[in-house]
């Protein structure tokens, strides 16, 4: 019995390194443009074929299918595909797929409205800091990095043997996921399979949503096992 507590430790220690691994990831790719090096990263990273979600399954068939597939002039073809995929002409709200969750959660599409306050007074009670970043808290890296941080935070907790811990950072990705996530980044996907021309950035987007529909089926089932076993 005991063997086996200690190898369901070990099993929810590596979902929440994987967990915090593929947030990374989604974070890197829409906190700014790939560049050479992350580009050659990708192209040698080996992609899952069956997650158990068509959505994310596709995305990652997508991401694939551009990668293996990348010229001389790669990089500056995502460029031009991420200004034009997330921040347009710049004219209204209505004309790039903008990663900030205010844009679609306020009334006017503006930036640094209630969901940017949410999103900082949630960092800022977890702790967590934003480093050197200067816009909005509310873009969808920042938000993806919570997902990551609280995952790496859970794993930690696993190991020392803190189920309350881990449990209470299972709760926040959770809220987290239902509170902010999932109410707009479905949205911004939309938007995203609009204004991308790459298959990458379309990729991205189908990735984004399956893995977080996906996700949340997880979380869901962590809190249920959880309160059952109390």
């Amino acid at each position: 019995m005991m063997e086996e507590m200690q190898k369901e430790s070990v099993d929810l220690v590596e979902l929440m390194e994987m967990r915090a691994q593929v947030y990374g990831m989604l974070a890197r790719l829409f906190r700014v443009e790939v560049d050479a090096k992350t580009l050659d990263e990708l192209r040698g990273m080996r992609f899952p074929t069956a997650t158990g979600n068509a959505k994310a399954d596709e995305g990652y068939h997508q991401l694939f299918a551009y990668l293996k597939n990348t010229w001389d002039d790669s990089v500056t073809e995502l460029a031009i595909d991420y200004v034009r995929t997330f921040i347009g002409h710049g004219v209204n709200g209505y004309s790039a797929a903008y990663p900030f969750e205010s844009v679609y959660t306020s009334e006017r599409r503006l930036l640094m409205q209630e969901a940017r306050a949410e999103v900082l007074q949630t960092l800022r009670d977890n702790g967590l800091k934003c480093g050197t970043w200067t816009e909005g808290e509310d873009h969808i890296a920042l938000e993806l990095e919570f997902m990551q941080r609280m995952s790496l935070r859970c794993a930690d907790a696993l190991r020392a043997g803190n189920d309350d811990e881990a449990f209470e950072c299972v709760q926040k990705m959770s809220d987290f996921m239902e509170e902010h996530l999932l109410n707009w980044v479905p949205m911004l996907v939309a938007d995203m399979r609009m204004y991308a021309r790459t298959m990458f950035y379309q990729g991205l987007a189908q990735l984004t949503i399956g893995q977080l529909e996906q996700d949340q089926v997880v979380l869901t089932e962590l809190l249920e096992s959880a309160q059952q076993a109390a």
